[in-house]
This record gives structure tokens, C-alpha cells and sequence, in this order.
């Protein structure tokens, strides 16, 4: 397959969330877990999703921030306290009548290894373990949870040919005027 055969494949995003969607630091308020997600990369998402991409989430922890985000940015599925990723892709693309070509995933430590290798395109965020920049196809420059999502995700709208449309009602006058 082809650099752009590979890329006009990928319809849907899978995001891991610690060290990704965030800089993988944890808080705790007694029981509650607390993060705190970059709105950058948030926008990002709510982009592709209006694009018509799915995005989704697969993350080994299960907690209340993470389902809030994903409530917030209304993803198309959420799959979590999932430790052996590879067998949570697959249901993914059972689930969402995916193929793993069609898959872009961003992840950034070891658990993530499995499905980097298996999607169509394995990104990685800057501060990603060695063994994970190894084995992706993309890099960020940015770190995890700041903005290195948004960054992937403009990558592959721009590569697709789509970003520059995805821009217009914040670019031209008359659609500013309807926002």
C-alpha cells in the first residue's frame, strides 16, 4: 500500500488518553482522579469529528475524567480500563465495522505498541518512550496533552486535502458573522 493509499484510508482516530490526550500526570481529590486536557486538542477533535471522522478513545485506565471529556467532545465510543490493547482494537473494528487501515492511532508508551503496529497509521506524541517512536509512523512535536493531538490531527486533514476547507467558517467574514 501506498503513502497515500495509506492516508485516504484512515476515517476514524483512536486516541490514547494518559500521556496523550494529557501530560500523563495524575491527581487525586480523595476517589476522583483528575486531569487536565489540552482545549487545543479538543477543538482538533471536534474538527474531524465535523468532518465526519470517528474518534474514539482506547485507554487502559477507567475514570470519571475520562468519561467527561469524551461526554464533552461527544466521541464516537469510548473503551476503557482496557490493559491488553491489542484484543480492545479488535473489538473497535467489530464494534465500528472497521478495518485497522482505516485507523489512525496516537499513543505513547509500551501498552500502546500492539495497535501502533496493527493501524494504518501508528502516530506518537514528542515525549513518547524510545520503543514507541520506534515502531510509528508519525512523530508530533509537541508533547502529550500540548496540543501534540491537534497537531496529528491537522496533519492528516492536511494531507487529506481537508484542513483548509475544515477553516472556512473561522476564515471568511460572512461565516464569522454567523457564529
Amino acid at each position: 500500500m501506498t503513502y497515500s493509499e495509506k492516508i485516504n484510508s484512515v476515517n476514524t482516530i483512536i486516541l490514547d488518553v494518559d500521556g496523550v490526550l494529557t501530560d500523563g500526570i495524575l491527581g487525586y481529590n480523595g476517589n476522583e482522579v483528575i486531569k487536565f486536557f489540552n482545549t487545543k486538542d479538543g477543538h482538533a477533535i471536534k474538527t474531524a469529528l465535523n468532518a465526519g471522522y470517528k474518534v474514539g478513545i482506547l485507554t487502559g485506565r477507567s475514570d470519571n475524567a475520562t468519561r467527561k471529556r469524551a461526554e464533552e467532545l461527544n466521541l464516537s465510543f469510548l473503551y476503557e480500563g482496557k490493559i491488553n490493547k491489542a484484543i480492545a482494537f479488535e473489538q473497535i473494528l467489530t464494534d465500528n465495522n472497521l478495518t485497522a487501515k482505516e485507523c489512525l492511532y496516537i499513543g505513547d508508551d509500551v501498552i500502546d505498541i500492539p495497535v501502533l503496529r496493527k493501524a494504518g497509521i501508528g502516530a506518537c506524541v514528542a515525549d513518547a518512550v524510545d520503543e514507541v517512536k520506534k515502531c510509528s509512523d508519525w512523530q508530533s512535536t509537541l508533547a502529550g496533552g500540548k496540543g501534540a493531538v491537534r497537531e496529528i490531527i491537522v496533519r492528516l486533514l492536511n494531507e487529506k486535502g481537508q484542513w483548509e476547507n475544515a477553516m472556512q467558517p473561522y476564515l471568511t467574514e460572512e461565516e464569522n458573522e454567523k457564529l
